[in-house]
C-alpha cells in the first residue's frame, strides 16, 4: 500500500530524487521537500502539467482570496490578460528580479508601463527577492488587499516564486521550525499552504511551464549563462542596413531595412555577442526565420533570454529555434 507525505499529500518514493515525493526512506512520514521546509525554512516549488495548473487556477478563481502573480522582469509574457480570464480575484502583479535591471532605470517607469496596459491588476509592485528589495512594501500591500488570511502565489517556473516565499518565511515567520504545510482541499496535489504568521497564510501553486522559453532547450552550462546573477551591463549597437547581431549560437538578428538604428541588449552579461556584416556570414541560417516590421520604440523579446530595445523603424529577420517564441512590444525601458 502506498504511503503519502503528511506535509503535502504526495505519494512517497525513494527512487528518483528529481521527482515529487522523494524521501531518503519510505519509512519517513514526509517527503524531502517538506522536510527541508519544516526544518530549514527552505521552500522549493513543484512543477505540474499546464492542464493541471489551469485546473488549479480555476479552483482559485472560485475563492475570494488575494492572488500574487509573480513574473520575471526579463521574461514577462506577451499578454498578461490571460491570467484575468482564469482569476476574477484581487490581483497583485509582482515583478521580480529588480536587481538585474540597471539601477538607472526608474521603478516608477516600469510600474506605470504595466498599470497603463493592464489596469485590472489591483497593484503592480517591483521587487527583488534576493536583495530583499521592497519586500516590506509588498507585505503592506498584501495586507491592504487581503480579503481573507489566505493569499495565493502563482506564476511561471523560474519567475522566482520559491525565492519570494523563502524570503517571506525568513522575514515574517515567528515559528521557523513549525511552519504549517498541508494539502489544499479540492485542488491538484502539491498545492500547499504555508502559514507565515497569524494573519498571513501563503498558498503556493505549481509553476506554469512556458514551453516557448529558450531555457527548455539548452544544456546546463548555457542555462547558467542565460540567467543573470548580477546587474546587467547593457550593450548598445548602432546597426546599419546589412549588419547583424549574433548571440552565442542561439539567435541571429539581421537588420534588413531602415536607417541607422540603435539596438540595446538587456541580457545576461555572460552571453557572447558579435556584430557582423550580414552578407559575409551564413551562421545560424538553418534556424527558423521570423520577419518583423518595426515601428518606433519597440522591444524584441526573446523568451528565456531577455529583450532588445530598438528605437527606430525598420525591418529585421530573426533566426532562432522554432520552438522558442519571440515577439515585439512597446519599449519597457
Amino acid at each position: 500500500m502506498s504511503k503519502k507525505c503528511l506535509g503535502c499529500g504526495v505519494e512517497l518514493q525513494d527512487e528518483n530524487i528529481t521527482k515529487e515525493g522523494y524521501t531518503t526512506s519510505v519509512d519517513n512520514d514526509i517527503c524531502q521537500r517538506c522536510f527541508r521546509l519544516k526544518n530549514y525554512g527552505e521552500y522549493q516549488t513543484v512543477t505540474k502539467s499546464n492542464e493541471e495548473y489551469e485546473t488549479i487556477l480555476k479552483e482559485i478563481g472560485k475563492t475570494k482570496d488575494l492572488v500574487m502573480y509573480v513574473v520575471d522582469i526579463l521574461n514577462i509574457e506577451d499578454d498578461l490578460k490571460q491570467i484575468k480570464e482564469w482569476l476574477p480575484n484581487n490581483l497583485i502583479l509582482v515583478i521580480n528580479k529588480r536587481d538585474v535591471i540597471p539601477k538607472s532605470v526608474k521603478d516608477e517607469k516600469i510600474v506605470s508601463y504595466f498599470k497603463e496596459r493592464y489596469p485590472f491588476f489591483n497593484d503592480v509592485i517591483i521587487i527583488s527577492s534576493i536583495k530583499n528589495y521592497h519586500i516590506d512594501y509588498l507585505l503592506k500591500r498584501i495586507k491592504f488587499y487581503q480579503t481573507t488570511k489566505n493569499v495565493y502565489v502563482v506564476g511561471h517556473t523560474n519567475a522566482g516564486k520559491s525565492t519570494l516565499i523563502n524570503k517571506l518565511i525568513k522575514n515574517y515567520s515567528n515559528k521557523q521550525q513549525e511552519l504549517t504545510i498541508s494539502p489544499l482541499p479540492t485542488t491538484t496535489l502539491n498545492t500547499i499552504t504555508i502559514e507565515i504568521n497569524d494573519y498571513l497564510t501563503l498558498i503556493d501553486t505549481p509553476g506554469l511551464v512556458d514551453y516557448t522559453s529558450l531555457t527548455n532547450y539548452v544544456e546546463g552550462k548555457m542555462l547558467k549563462k542565460l540567467n543573470p546573477q548580477k546587474e546587467i551591463k547593457t550593450k548598445t549597437y548602432q546597426l546599419k542596413k546589412g549588419q547583424s547581431i549574433i548571440i552565442e549560437d542561439l539567435i541571429r538578428i539581421d537588420y534588413v531595412e531602415g536607417e541607422k538604428n540603435s539596438f540595446t541588449l538587456y541580457l545576461s552579461n555572460h552571453l557572447k555577442v558579435k556584430r557582423i556584416i550580414t552578407a559575409r556570414h551564413q551562421d545560424l541560417y538553418h534556424l527558423f526565420k521570423t520577419s518583423y516590421d518595426l515601428q518606433f520604440n519597440k522591444d524584441l523579446v526573446i523568451k528565456g533570454m531577455g529583450f532588445i530595445k530598438i528605437t527606430n523603424r525598420g525591418k529585421i529577420d530573426v533566426y532562432i529555434d522554432q520552438k522558442v517564441k519571440t515577439f515585439l512590444r512597446d519599449n519597457l525601458i
